[in-house]
């Protein structure tokens, strides 16, 4: 059961939806960007739109999950491409790479979102303004509308309505975009970023939820919940040739376990 105090920014979230002649809403596949797609399906189901961006700073499974899930409300999805590396800029990786690259993701979204008359919503979330989150400036300066930080719904009261309105992500580990687990100055790379997502794609085969893998070229530090330290050491030496044949030649646990944005 909610608490009354969630209840109300329940429904704050819901009247900022209402006053939109149409809605269009950035669709990851993440637990935010879900419960906000959700909340206006039910909210003015015939008046919402879903759209994802496909750049290589995403796995295919997180462009598959969001077709899943928009397809399972019923909501008419667009698919969309942004070659974001091709910004060279954005490549370089310095400590702004994300403030430009959601800055050029938002303005591709309001172009397509400005032919089918819709405001833009994303769904950044309350908790993620007491972070570093240079993304967030572009929101601001784009004047993105972020219902979950109006109404200061927090990670995890997204998680308890996400549980309420019965998504199978509810409690699904927190996602970000690959690029995160690069060091800033590193230049970025089709390359890096695809033996990244292999590199994790593997360790959440293996049945570890939770995990970055932070590329410093030869060396990789990877990052899991300590309670998962004794089943690392049981696959350790398989970890290690499948992460040395993906480049890696220095694969490492950091023992300090998963973090936040470790690498800000």
């Amino acid at each position: 059961m909610a608490s009354r105090t969630l209840v109300k920014k329940l429904k704050r979230v819901e009247s900022l939806i209402k006053t939109k002649q149409r809605v269009m809403v950035a669709l990851s596949g993440g637990i935010d960007s879900n419960l906000l797609l959700a909340i206006a399906q039910r909210i003015i189901p015939d008046r919402v739109l879903a759209i994802t961006v496909s750049s290589p700073f995403c796995g295919p499974d997180e462009i598959m999950q969001a077709q899943r899930l928009a397809r399972e409300l019923g909501v008419k999805h667009i698919v969309t491409q942004v070659l974001l590396l091709r910004d060279k800029k954005i490549a370089a990786n310095n400590r702004d790479r994300c403030y430009r690259c959601k800055r050029r993701m938002l303005n591709h979204i309001r172009s397509i979102a400005k032919k089918h008359q819709a405001t833009v919503m994303d769904a950044s979330n309350y908790s993620d303004t007491r972070d570093f989150r240079p993304g967030l400036r572009a929101l601001k300066e784009l004047k993105i509308i972020s219902p979950f930080i109006v109404a200061r719904v927090t990670k995890p009261e997204i998680r308890t309505l996400a549980k309420k309105y019965r998504l199978a992500a509810w409690n699904k580990p927190a996602n970000a975009c690959l690029a995160t687990r690069i060091p800033y100055g590193i230049r970025i790379t089709p390359r890096i970023l695809k033996r990244i997502h292999q590199a994790e794609t593997y360790l959440h085969h293996l049945g570890f939820s939770l995990v970055r893998v932070r590329d410093h070229s030869l060396i990789v530090r990877i990052e899991m919940l300590p309670e998962d330290f004794p089943r690392f050491i049981r696959f350790h030496a398989k970890i290690a040739r499948y992460f040395k044949r993906l480049g890696f030649k220095y694969p490492t646990l950091d023992l300090q376990g998963y973090r936040t944005g470790s690498l800000n």
